[in-house]
């Protein structure tokens, strides 16, 4: 028992103190609950309880509570090394609060970045931060503050008694709004900060922008967009350091226990996000008669045992699966990360009857969020898949920045031991593939199938060309082609993606990706390019045209290769005979052409042969026409010059375009 108790004493206090990594341009704060919480200075009715809850202010009258991180934090570069202008750093906090009222409940508490600890705040209307000497606004007071109020005051301009508001060097604040949220569909809910529940805060500084952002939630996924927005510049607020910390207060008829159940910091980087559902609670009031002497001894003692076994199996467990830790690059990735709880409610488990699909990475999940209602699909990554850890960052990275109408949205993502999880917008129709080839009471027309390949081909083009780096998407093909309720198709699945920067070249690696789609210079050179991309691109053209797979192992010799059948059949001035017969003879003959044409000039084995995806946007969209002679997708025959391509596209204004 002695052993346990000393464990808690020492060893528990030294593992959060290892999540403190202070520097002068850098600071990360970590807790995930107070228990064993050193370097935390409480002031007034401040108090850690004994399950690790910062509680600020009980029901009392007319009492105060700070509590603040108590060394202090660096904000700006020294005097004298600073730059003119903006000197601030970014920053950004993540907690987890609960408000408890009796009464008419108040008057509320704030996150305050202030210049010193001593603070001579008083209570009532003052939110313990400030007194009525100061609380008007003076410029000497360096404090910023994010205000969470439960009291209408008119004397100091309250927007009701529910709000959250942005204080700079006054009780007044420069803006606020009633507290809410938004879901995932961008609704607006109301909040209730008095509920008793816990509710989660994001706030976020951004030194670049010059803006802060606030963001709550009663839920532990972040909302994509925040509740409050303020542009700012802090510089002049903030000195080169400061005390970070909350602070409270009640008055002589509105009483409330204000707690704080969990809290992160950051400076000059993102803050580490807390689970909502592991934080400890508030303790309730218990009635009726009171817990004799020798009980109360015993519950003492039998619950110090239990805590100091969990506190053990927790060290042993965080110390034997480093995979389950929050790592580095999991604190700079783009989208938000969702609770394995939250998704595995919302797939019933990873139910089998939730199944979407099988991929060659594992399977995709129909999902519905508890909350909100939205629909999502949950790719959930096989361990026996050769898309480890990489590929799953690579693929957050890319898709989480991208933003195009023909790219499946990624939402966020979740990691849980070994379990790698991608949480993307829901697609109503399921994937192109299934259209062309498993379901025979779904059969798209003609139209249908070219605004498909007209949507994949202006993807390509913005991945190639439009955002900020080249990606090379690497696994274009049918069954990754999704389709959305009005049956605009949409790219999907970058677990294979390369990015490189405009200008550069792609380094060389393995060959990955599906057989019929893959360029046959990959074989020799292992370097995936924007060439290999319009290959694989050309399969898909010629597979929704022919309805047919590009390699059909079963067919004739003659009609194995798609590419090589519509050539020959083209030779034959048979072209039409190649169409999918499913559309049973209704589609335009002059956009089947084209797609079938610049199905081939895509396939062309030399990559200098074949056209760009801009080339292939353009004759798509009428342009640039395609000449009635063209070249042989393979052999000797294809010539050796990018004059033998650019010959077979009749233009005005092709002149400066360059094919692959």
């Amino acid at each position: 028992m002695a052993a346990s108790f000393l464990f808690i004493k020492i060893f528990l206090p030294l593992i959060f103190l290892s999540t403190q990594t202070l520097s002068s341009q850098y600071t990360q704060l970590f807790y995930p609950g107070f228990n064993g919480s050193i370097n935390i200075s409480l002031k007034e009715s401040a108090e850690i309880e004994n399950n690790g809850v910062l509680r600020l202010t009980s029901n009392s009258q007319n009492i105060i509570g700070q509590a603040f991180y108590a060394s202090p934090i660096q904000f700006k570069k020294s005097s004298s090394t600073a730059a003119r202008g903006r000197g601030a750093f970014s920053f950004s906090t993540c907690f987890a609060f609960c408000i408890i009222p009796e009464n008419d409940g108040g008057h509320g508490f704030t996150f305050a970045i202030v210049p010193s600890e001593d603070l001579r705040a008083i209570p009532q209307r003052f939110l313990g931060l400030f007194n009525e000497t100061n609380f008007y606004g003076k410029s000497s007071n360096h404090i910023f503050a994010v205000e969470f109020d439960t009291i209408y005051d008119v004397g100091i301009k309250d927007l009701d008694n529910d709000h959250v508001g942005i204080d700079l060097n006054s009780l007044i604040s420069n803006i606020s709004v009633h507290a809410a949220y938004f879901d995932d569909l961008g609704k607006v809910h109301n909040l209730s900060l008095q509920s008793g529940k816990p509710i989660k805060v994001w706030i976020d500084y951004d030194s670049d922008e010059i803006t802060l952002h606030v963001t709550i939630s009663p839920h532990s996924s972040k909302p994509r967009s925040p509740i409050l927005s303020y542009r700012v510049d802090l510089s002049s607020v903030l000195n080169e350091e400061m005390y970070i910390g909350f602070t409270a207060s009640t008055g002589l008829l509105s009483r409330s226990s204000h707690y704080i159940l969990g809290w992160s910091f950051a400076v000059n980087g993102r803050a580490r996000d807390l689970d909502l559902y592991s934080l400890p609670l508030p303790k309730k009031k218990k009635t009726g008669e009171k817990i004799s002497l020798p009980l109360y001894v015993s519950i003492t003692i039998g619950s110090i045992f239990v805590i100091s076994v969990f506190a053990l199996g927790f060290y042993l467990v965080r110390k034997y699966k480093k995979s389950d830790e929050i790592e580095p690059w999991e604190l700079q990735i783009g989208p938000h990360r969702y609770s394995y709880r939250e998704l595995k409610k919302a797939t019933r488990n990873f139910s089998d009857k939730e199944v979407l699909g099988y991929g060659g990475s594992g399977k995709v999940y129909r999902g519905i969020l508890p909350i909100s209602k939205t629909q999502i699909a949950v790719k959930r990554i096989s361990r026996d898949s050769k898309q480890g850890l990489r590929e799953f960052v690579t693929e957050i990275a890319t898709i989480g920045m991208l933003r195009h109408r023909n790219l499946v949205q990624l939402l966020g993502w979740c990691r849980q031991q070994q379990d790698l999880l991608l949480v993307y917008e829901f697609m109503e129709n399921g994937s192109l593939d299934n259209y062309l080839f498993d379901d025979p009471r779904t059969i798209l027309n003609w139209e249908q199938r070219f605004e498909v390949i007209k949507g994949v081909a202006s993807a390509l083009l913005y991945l190639h060309e439009g955002y900020k780096q080249v990606v090379i998407h690497r696994d274009v093909k049918a069954s990754n082609v999704l389709l959305d309720d009005e049956l605009n198709g949409r790219l999907a699945d970058f677990g294979l993606a390369k990015v490189y920067e405009h200008g550069s070249a792609p380094d060389t690696t393995r060959v990955v990706g599906t057989l019929g789609y893959l360029a046959p210079e990959l074989s020799r050179t292992g370097k995936s390019t924007t060439c290999s991309d319009v290959y694989a691109f050309g399969a898909l053209m010629l597979e929704v045209a022919c309805g047919r797979r590009p390699v059909e192992v079963k067919a004739l010799p003659e009609e194995m290769t798609l590419v090589d059948w519509v050539w020959d059949k083209y030779r034959e001035g048979q072209l039409f005979a190649v169409v999918d017969p499913k559309l049973r003879g209704v589609y335009d003959e002059v956009e089947v052409a084209m797609v079938l044409k610049l199905g081939v000039m895509c396939s062309n084995n030399e990559p200098k042969q074949r056209p760009s995806m801009r080339q292939v946007v353009r004759c798509l969209d009428g342009e640039i026409g395609v000449a009635d002679e063209w070249k042989a997708p393979s052999g000797g025959s294809n010539g050796g010059a990018v004059g033998d391509f650019l010959g077979c596209l009749t233009s005005t204004s092709i002149s400066g375009e360059s094919s692959c």
